[in-house]
């Protein structure tokens, strides 16, 4: 057997698991119980989520093992995290509904529309608004708030406030560093 038709029976196993970790990233997000949510995410998705981290119900997760969810943050609700080439959430981030974190994409400018991508970081303290898109490649810096249905294609400067498609700043935010995300009624069957 050539070296080709060994990389040939592989990956059709290859893309098994790949798919079928997929339809886990995709199944799991729908479960009632947010205990059993979690570590499914942990324990098969692979995602590094802090013990005090509260990741809600999500639409989609890709590639967990490149997904880490720092102490004291929350994911909300349908929120669509692309790991696959890493996304880093730092302490006491608050992710709201529908966030998506795209880390690759096609180059539609490219003869043969390849994908491209690079890692997603959200400094410590920073707000996402709803309904946003945070792209490949992006630092949301310590203490930035993304506001609603805003659209990230560049860097956001620590404790600065940047709202529209594309995302511009629009004010700074003052430096709060002694708050908590956790109040005590987080929703835990959600």
């Amino acid at each position: 057997m050539s070296v080709k038709d060994v990389i040939k029976s592989v990956r059709p196993a290859r893309l098994g698991v790949e798919g079928a970790l997929f339809l886990a990233g995709e199944a799991t997000g729908r479960l009632p119980v947010r205990s059993a949510r979690t570590a499914i995410a942990r324990h098969v998705l692979g995602v590094q989520i802090a013990p005090d981290a509260l990741v809600y119900r999500w639409r989609e997760i890709r590639n967990g093992s490149g997904i880490r969810v720092g102490s004291g943050s929350v994911i909300g609700l349908w929120s669509i995290l692309d790991g696959r080439q890493g996304i880093t959430i730092g302490r006491t981030v608050s992710v709201s509904s529908d966030a998506s974190f795209w880390t690759m994409q096609h180059d539609y400018r490219a003869d043969d529309f390849h994908a491209e991508g690079a890692p997603i970081t959200v400094e410590d303290f920073a707000v996402i608004g709803p309904s946003t898109i945070i792209l490949p490649g992006v630092t949301i810096g310590e203490g930035a708030v993304v506001a609603a249905g805003a659209v990230v294609s560049k860097d956001v400067p620590p404790w600065t406030v940047v709202a529209g498609i594309p995302a511009k700043p629009i004010r700074q935010r003052p430096v709060q560093r002694n708050y908590s995300l956790h109040n005590g009624d987080a929703m835990y069957f959600l």
